[in-house]
This record gives structure tokens, C-alpha cells and sequence, in this order.
């Protein structure tokens, strides 16, 4: 945010930032009310913006850098652009685990026995992801298995990692900046991808009935610039430009490579299924 300030000063910025459900809360709080009072939207909950699309509420805005973005979603027409791709993959604490796992089913052998941990989708909106994600990739089987080993439901993204670096678990299914910020402060964790890559983009988006239409486009313009793709890739995800590396430190695929090898999504199925996952996935993980 001060960097885009520094480039825009005639631009005056104030920001919320919360988990996505809580915003989705909040925009629905708003629109009763008769106005929604952010001009921008930047979540990671894809189904979310699909959701908003159908409802008529975000202006369709192509980015100046159109042509230098790498765009990862179906059916594209500028309601909404990704900015950047989060993975999630296994974090396990190389303390307690000396051979990394490299597959998802590894998380079923006895060294993962009762301290596998994985946030609660209904919690978050990216273990929703990776949860539906992983659901239709494996089968339901597949969670029945790590509960069965005695995986566990956690709260937050952020708090399944925490367990991870405390040795309160042993690994989770973790975000990649979120895990990597850990390791740059010196926690004993790895993060590792198994072929088949978790990848959800978090796209942004303009309310169609914003006052500040121009601000609002700077600012998308900006997030998407090879500047404003920097910062991004500095604090340990990946952009959504292949002209931005990311730091060697943080061990991150090339943009190009984590989408051949991301696992597909149907974004409007997810969206549809949402309340049957949460609950299927909950009933398993509560046996």
C-alpha cells in the first residue's frame, strides 16, 4: 500500500483487511443498507467473485498490462483478475519429521499419525479451496484415510502452521506465504509440493457503483504492474507475470510450471457445492 501511495500521493488509500468471509459479511451488511462503501475487492475465495459477477455489483475492467499477465481464469472478461497465485502444499516441522513427504497420500504413513492438520473450511476460505479441490482430485476416501491415521481439523490457515512450527503438530496443508514468512524468521519448517500443485488464484475487483472508479483502476493497474508484482513475489507467493521472479530463498515452481501442474477447478461447481463440502468434510473429520 505505501508504494502505491508513493506513485499516486493525489490517491488517498484506506484498506480493511479480514478473512473473506467476514468481507463478504460486510458487502452483503452494506448492500441492505443501499451502498458498499469499498471501491475494491482482493480476496482469495474465487467462487466469491463469480458469486458477485451474477449479482451485477463489479465493473468489468481490463488491466493496462493485460497482455504481460498469465491468467488462470475460465471464461475472462475483466469482472475480475487474478493477482496473484497462492499454492498450498505439506509444511512439516524438520524437527520432527526427517523424510519430506512427496506425495499427498504420504500424509497416511504412521510418522503422521494423529499431527496432520488441516484449517477449518468453513473458517477459511482457502482451506474451503483446498479442501473441495482435493475432494474432487482424490475422493472423499482419501480424508476418510487421514482421519483414520487421525489427522486433525484445525481453526485458521494461520494457526494450523503456528501448530506446525510449535511441534503441536507434526505437518499441515499450508499456505505458502504464510509458511515461507515462518521459515524467513527462523522456524524449523519445510514446505513442500507434491506433483499434483493446490494453486488458487486471488483475483481483485471494482464495485461497479464505486465513487472513485479511477482510484480504483490505478490501483488494480498498480497491484498488476511489474512494480506492484514485486512486492508480491518478495513476500513469498507467486506472481501472475513471468517477467517477476520470485526470490530463490523461498523455493517457489515458476509461475509457468505450478499452472501445468495445478489441479483443475471448476469454480461455479465449488461455489454451488459449498454448504455439502463443508459439511461432508466436517462429518469426516469429527468421526
Amino acid at each position: 500500500m505505501t508504494a502505491f501511495v508513493k506513485k499516486h500521493p493525489d490517491v488517498k488509500v484506506d484498506f480493511q483487511s479480514a478473512g473473506a468471509g467476514k468481507l463478504m459479511a460486510k458487502i452483503a451488511a452494506e448492500r441492505e443498507s443501499g451502498k458498499i462503501m469499498a471501491d475494491v475487492l482482493w480476496t482469495s475465495e474465487v467462487p466469491d467473485f463469480y458469486q458477485l459477477k451474477a449479482q451485477g455489483i463489479l465493473l468489468p475492467y481490463v488491466p493496462q498490462d493485460i497482455k504481460a499477465l498469465l491468467n488462470p481464469l475460465p471464461d475472462y472478461d475483466g469482472s475480475f483478475t487474478a493477482v496473484r497465485l497462492g499454492t498450498l502444499g505439506i509444511a512439516y516441522n524438520t524437527r520432527l519429521i526427517k523424510e519430506a513427504p512427496k506425495t499427498w497420500a504420504d500424509l497416511q504413513k504412521p510418522a503422521f499419525k494423529g499431527a496432520y492438520g488441516i484449517a477449518n473450511p468453513a473458517l477459511s476460505g482457502t482451506a474451503y479451496m483446498s479442501v473441495a479441490v482435493l475432494s474432487k482430485a482424490f475422493g472423499w476416501p482419501y480424508f476418510e484415510a487421514l482421519r483414520a491415521n487421525g489427522a486433525k481439523m484445525g481453526k485458521g490457515s494461520g494457526q494450523v502452521v503456528d501448530d506446525t512450527a510449535s511441534g503441536d503438530l507434526v505437518a499441515s496443508l499450508a499456505v505458502d506465504y504464510i509458511t515461507l514468512d515462518k521459515v524467513d524468521k527462523g522456524a524449523t519448517l519445510a514446505l513442500v509440493y507434491p506433483p499434483e500443485m493446490l494453486v488458487i488464484p486471488s483475483p481483485i475487483a471494482i464495485f461497479r457503483n464505486s465513487p472513485n472508479v479511477d482510484a480504483a483502476k490505478k490501483f488494480v493497474d498498480f497491484v498488476l504492474s511489474k512494480d506492484g508484482q514485486m512486492i508480491i513475489a518478495n513476500e513469498g507467493t507467486l506472481p501472475v507475470r513471468s517477467d517477476v521472479k520470485v526470490p530463490d530463498r523461498f523455493k517457489l515452481p515458476p509461475v509457468e510450471e505450478a499452472m501445468k501442474r495445478a489441479m483443475k477447478i471448476d469454480y461455479k461447481q465449488i461455489m454451488a457445492e459449498k454448504e455439502a463440502t463443508i459439511k461432508k468434510f466436517t462429518d469426516i473429520m469429527q468421526k
